[in-house]
């Protein structure tokens, strides 16, 4: 499946399904939209193409879903894919909220957007068949100051070996000249960028043969099983909510030294994410003064940074354990 030159390119004969894991924001929906209409209009293909989400903004669980299937083939399908050939994981902060993974076949290829390693990405997910492909999709956008969708279509299109590269080109080059002329070219180096700079690791046969056979997970509420009416099992709770999975890979740094207790960050943050304590001042007058950013809540919209008078918040790109090991938490959540 995976190709490395355009003459390598083959012929579909069946049934092909692609999943996409993301958050809104980071143009997975519009990625999904991009190839599915290369594939029908530049590949002469059957294709569909749909998303699944809740609240539409940014932040919230993205599915993106794209079938294709040979010109005599119809698709008739319009049901989520569960068993997909490929799943690309947009955002790699999903792993702890959600089963990305489920139902990947066991020669099916899973894209992740990290710096992370193909063994480190086997080991969080435990997917040890198949071919796992990393890309630092979010650094190539940073460098070309684009999203991270265009990156990601280009490391699709070198895995799976049926999507002509210059086909796809050409669709994300007519979808950005419609409305945004002046991000071409940058979209397309992050196309290529996202096509040549990968990491894969490909598992043994032995490995694919031993993985369990997808089952579809039962509901768990039921006839018998459902609880009487009006109960309520899982009540919405402020204090243990986590927007850690919405952030799109930047947070907020503090720097207390240069920060003058304002409060101007606190009158913008949508969530409440600064931490303030009562203190004396050196004239003996008690203030709130800033202590800190709970991460728990924070969902890296930068607001604050914008809104600082100082250099004391700054933008950050996110890396693991940071927000832990920064986490200044409210009274209320000292757990």
């Amino acid at each position: 499946m995976l190709s490395n030159e355009q003459s390598e390119r083959t012929e579909l004969h069946e049934l092909f399904e692609i999943r996409i894991e993301s958050i809104g924001g980071l143009g997975a929906n519009l990625a999904g939209k991009m190839l599915a209409e290369a594939g029908v209009l530049g590949l002469g293909l059957n294709g569909s193409n749909y998303s699944s989400y809740g609240s539409e903004k940014k932040g919230s669980p993205v599915t993106t879903f794209i079938r294709f299937a040979p010109p005599d083939m119809l698709i008739r399908d319009s049901s989520p894919i569960e068993q997909p050939n490929v799943v690309s994981v947009f955002h790699e902060a999903l792993f702890r909220t959600q089963n990305c993974t489920r139902g990947l076949r066991a020669d099916g290829v899973l894209i992740v957007n990290t710096r992370k390693t193909p063994a480190e990405i086997r080991k969080l997910t435990g997917y040890q068949a198949g071919t796992v492909v990393c890309v630092d999709a979010l650094g190539i956008s940073i460098e070309e100051k684009t999203r991270i969708n265009t990156a990601m279509l280009g490391t699709l299109c070198r895995i799976v070996d049926f999507l002509d590269t210059e086909v796809i080109k050409s669709g994300i080059r007519a979808t950005f000249e419609k409305k945004y002329p002046a991000l071409v070219e940058s979209n397309l180096r992050t196309f290529d960028r996202g096509f040549t700079e990968i990491k894969v690791d490909v598992a043994s046969s032995e490995v694919a043969a031993a993985q369990e056979p997808y089952r579809r997970p039962a509901p768990s509420l039921g006839f018998v099983t459902q609880p009487m009416g009006g109960v309520i099992l899982n009540p919405g709770n402020s204090v243990l909510k986590d927007l850690s999975s919405s952030r799109q890979g930047f947070v907020p740094e503090f720097k207390a030294e240069s920060c003058i207790h304002c409060a101007a960050c606190d009158q913008v943050c949508p969530d409440f994410c600064f931490v303030w304590s009562p203190q004396t001042d050196s004239h003996g007058r008690t203030f709130q003064f800033l202590q800190g950013i709970d991460y728990q809540y924070c969902k890296g919209c930068l607001k604050c940074v914008e809104a600082c008078p100082t250099d004391a918040l700054a933008g950050l790109r996110e890396t693991e354990g940071y927000a832990d090991a920064h986490q200044t938490k409210h009274a209320f959540n000292l757990a």
